[in-house]
């Protein structure tokens, strides 16, 4: 390796000569629990490497626009990460010819040393001559070495990675500056006098995050055998698109149709059979030196590397997936620079505070990045088609996708049409949502509750006379934004482990030491979320189901009944909460049944004609031993007066639904482990029911931002919402309002589509 010496400040210079720019997306390794399956030895792992090699020619095309069939591996990180050590392993293992682009090729092509070349153009151009080399390179089923410094030159690197698949080797920088102290390498391309080796590394890092196809998280001090065999299972987890199966799974075995991928199942939202869709395959996951390296980052970097664990690099390239983060979870959205921070609220407990986005309600966690996923794959699907998203809000849920959408659905088209319960929400919630502007939202109370609401879009959905009419008629098809769209499931999983993540920063834990968490539940996709965190690897020792009066899910989950046949709802100051049919619970089911669809079939069917299922024994201890799930209720006289004991005791104001959360998990949480509280909404949004539980007279008249300002009075932590109280301003557009019947809303649909067609006409009716 060149031990030289070039300007600092001349490689800001260079970033901008060769198109460079603080990406700041991160990271990708394909792990999942499946590839974790049982090497006994090596000869087995050998012979998987066989298996990647013979297939890797024919997988890897496409992953950008432009790029052609990828042949080669080439490997990319800082100098002294361990490439050119991991290639000639990985070499030997899978019989193909390795390149080093130092020792094996630039000394030759150059006809002298690497130092030489420096010494000859001089540290302002080194770059500029090694990718113009890298240019010229042509090479096939090869394995390619490349040096710390060359991907710095854009253009050479995005070569490069046409002709093959870009593997990026993430090591501790800690670990790297130990490496080359070492190797008495004392200074590096790009390191001025008194700059540090870690500030140059760290700094590098920009340049390794544009163009890569797959990151390997390599653990601190890893043997360099060990992270081959990470590149390994790596490869062939690439190898395999990643599809996704309904929990009812119901088709014809004799004649089996492909399955879809992400950006399907991120258009259709509901499966064809009723069910909803899940990977087929196992889940992603980490070990605790894995996530022990992610301690440090941001909220977007975290963001990042897990998301990329759920989709496939061909769904939705990293580089692709690096923007998407940034443009979701920015300082311009998010009113917390953490973007989810935790607050130390009392005792063992901590707070999550999921509402900091632009909504105010955790929704917007997973709403401020779904839209992308959703518009990307229109038009990677280059359809005249138009997609209609149709949302069943208990309050929150509608505001997210309308703010979402209206940044994000681009040139592809897509309209949004929400139903709301005309008197189940507060009175902010349904401001927020029917002051929307735009040709392309429509927004509806329905009199009734949110159940009907979502129960009515799924009839529709399933109704394949009315689809047909839709497409033939208007050019449109249907789409979901509720949790029950996987594209809008999964991005909850960050928040959750993120908040793990914070309190191991803090030293509250060590990473790998377990804690609870208590999530307020409805439609059971957050809880769910969380869930699959713990799938990931982080260690949550007990989910605490959290309910109001609505307690379908406490009973479910201490007795394995699901029974709605004596239940009415109860309509109360959390929303949220006021829910009977939770439409993620089947997704849950299909986990803790291994996949057995038939035994979600049956739950559901029985469900939908006799509003009632059992699961049997085994299946709720698994429910409730092996998952660790525990749950309770509360009525709301309980959680109104936590409200006003904890504001009393720490000055801290949570809105009902938290309240409902702290409630219960004072009941039951055990006090040998941190707790996690989540905090699912901004007290901003509930101003007259808040006050209302801090003692403070309150009238129906008031408007929402009189109550806002008299809580702003008693200045509370957090502080008021600046994006929501702004939001209050706009006057009101949506005016429609519904019986609760099936026809009008498919008449309103109609009516909807029939006037987005002729912009001239009123839209907001």
């Amino acid at each position: 390796m060149a031990q030289c010496l070039v300007r600092w400040k001349h490689f800001a210079k260079q970033s901008a000569r060769y198109g460079f720019g603080p990406h700041g997306g991160l990271l990708l390794k394909r792990s999942s629990l499946a590839s974790l399956v049982k090497y006994d030895d090596i000869d087995n792992l050998f012979r998987l490497s066989r298996g990647v090699r013979r297939s890797l020619t024919t997988v890897t095309s496409g992953i950008q626009a432009g790029f052609r069939e990828k042949s080669n591996i080439i490997l990319m990180g800082s100098p002294g990460c361990g490439k050119t050590t991991v290639g000639r392993i990985l070499a030997r293992k899978l019989g193909w010819p390795v390149v080093d682009f130092d020792n094996d090729y630039l000394e030759r092509h150059w006809n002298m040393t690497v130092a030489e070349k420096l010494t000859e153009v001089g540290p302002d151009n080194f770059v500029a001559a090694e990718g113009e080399a890298l240019l010229k390179l042509d090479l096939s089923s090869s394995i390619l070495s490349l040096s710390g410094s060359v991907p710095m030159h854009r253009q050479s690197l995005q070569h490069a990675a046409q002709t093959g698949l870009v593997i990026f080797l993430d090591v501790d920088e800690h670990d790297i500056a130990e490496r080359l102290n070492r190797m008495k390498v004392d200074r590096i391309v790009g390191q001025s006098p008194g700059a540090s080796m870690l500030d140059l590394l760290r700094f590098r890092q920009q340049f390794y995050e544009g163009v890569y196809d797959v990151r390997i998280i390599c653990e601190r001090f890893e043997d360099p055998e060990k992270v081959t065999e990470k590149v390994l299972l790596a490869l062939e987890d690439y190898r395999k698109s990643y599809q996704y199966i309904s929990t009812r799974n119901q088709r014809d075995e004799s004649s089996p149709s492909q399955e879809p991928a992400f950006k399907d199942v991120v258009l259709q939202g509901l499966a064809g059979d009723g069910g909803l869709y899940v990977p087929d395959r196992a889940f992603p996951c980490l070990n605790v030196r894995q996530w022990e390296r992610i301690l440090r980052c941001t909220y977007q970097e975290r963001a990042q590397r897990i998301l990329e664990r759920w989709i496939h690099p061909t769904d939705i390239h990293p580089t692709s997936l690096a923007d998407a983060v940034h443009q979701a979870y920015s300082s311009e959205t998010f009113e917390s620079e953490s973007i989810v921070p935790v607050f130390h609220l009392q005792d063992n407990q901590y707070v999550m505070e999921v509402f900091h986005g632009p909504t105010a309600s955790f929704k917007d966690s997973a709403l401020q990045i779904m839209p992308q996923f959703f518009t990307q794959a229109v038009l990677r699907k280059e359809e005249t088609e138009r997609y209609l998203i149709i949302v069943a809000t208990s309050g929150d849920t509608g505001s997210a996708v309308l703010d979402g959408f209206s940044k994000f659905a681009g040139s592809s088209g897509s309209m949004v049409m929400v139903l709301y319960p005309e008197d189940g929400i507060s009175e902010v919630q349904k401001s927020l949502m029917t002051a929307a502007t735009g040709t392309n939202v429509h927004v509806v109370g329905v009199e009734t509750d949110f159940d009907f609401c979502q129960t009515a879009i799924k009839e529709i959905f399933n109704d394949v006379a009315l689809n047909n009419n839709l497409l033939a008629n208007h050019g449109v098809r249907l789409s979901a934004a509720n949790s029950i769209n996987w594209g809008r499931l999964v991005p909850q999983v960050v928040h959750h482990a993120s908040a793990y993540l914070d309190l191991a920063q803090r030293g509250v834990i060590s990473i790998g030491e377990e804690c609870d968490i208590c999530i307020p539940t409805g439609n059971f996709g957050n809880i769910l979320a969380a869930i699959y965190a713990k799938s990931m690897g982080i260690p949550f020792r007990k989910f605490i189901c959290a309910s109001n009066e609505n307690n379908v899910l406490t009973e479910f989950i201490q007795t394995g009944c699901y029974d709605l046949r004596h239940r009415h709802l109860h309509v109360t100051m959390a929303p949220a909460i006021d829910i009977l049919k939770s439409s993620n619970l089947e997704r849950f089911l299909y986990l803790v049944t291994d996949g057995d669809s038939a035994e979600v079939n049956r739950c559901f069917e029985q469900l939908g004609k006799q509003n009632y299922f059992k699961v049997s024994p085994r299946i709720l201890e698994r429910i409730q031993d092996e998952f660790g799930l525990v749950a309770d209720c509360c009525k709301e006289e309980e959680y109104s007066a936590t409200i006003k004991k904890t504001f009393s005791q720490t000055g801290y104001l949570m809105d009902p639904h938290t309240a409902v959360a702290k409630t219960v998990a004072n009941r039951l949480r055990p006090r040998d482990r941190p707790l996690i509280l989540c905090s699912t909404a901004h007290y901003g949004k509930f101003p007259s029911d808040v006050l209302k539980s801090l003692g403070h007279q309150t009238s129906s008249s008031d408007h929402p931002l009189k109550s806002i300002a008299d809580l702003e009075k008693l200045d509370p932590q957090p502080g008021m919402h600046r994006q929501l109280k702004q939001s209050l301003t706009r006057p009101r557009q949506h005016h429609t309002v519904l019986g609760a019947t099936s026809e009008e809303i498919v008449d309103e649909i109609q009516d909807f589509l029939s006037r987005a067609s002729h912009p001239s006409s009123s839209l907001n009716s």
